[in-house]
């Protein structure tokens, strides 16, 4: 069994303007082992074949995880970003399944030397 470590990217919804509703993520460091590694190529109705990986990746989890598991977008693996089709939650770990690639929104990185954004 390989061993994992990586980032997991939770996302909440958050409005930044009034209406205007947006994912935040935020990226947190796990520990964990792959359980199972496959890949599949899906012949689509798109100009190229769609790439999906049915892994599933087990992490130690911590009480954040467990209490917002259910925003879990993506976890960050062998170079790519992955969707989470799938959430198991065994304690003290949970157990992921991996999809196609995640095309969503990324965390923002803040330079602590910018000025802050204008309102």
């Amino acid at each position: 069994m390989a061993k994992f470590f990586g980032e997991v990217g939770y996302g909440e919804n958050v409005e930044v303007r009034s209406g205007v509703w947006e994912d935040v993520i935020t990226e947190y460091s796990y520990f964990g082992d792959v359980l199972r590694n496959t890949r599949k190529m899906d012949d689509g109705k798109y100009l190229n074949n769609d790439l999906s990986v049915g892994n599933s990746i087990s992490i130690v989890a911590d009480a954040y995880a467990f209490e917002h598991f259910f925003a879990i977008r993506y976890v960050k693996w062998a170079g790519s970003l992955w969707t989470v089709s799938n959430i198991v939650v065994e304690r003290p770990r949970l157990i992921l399944t991996l999809g196609t690639i995640y095309n969503g929104p990324r965390p923002v990185k803040v330079d602590p030397t910018d000025p802050p954004p204008d309102e």
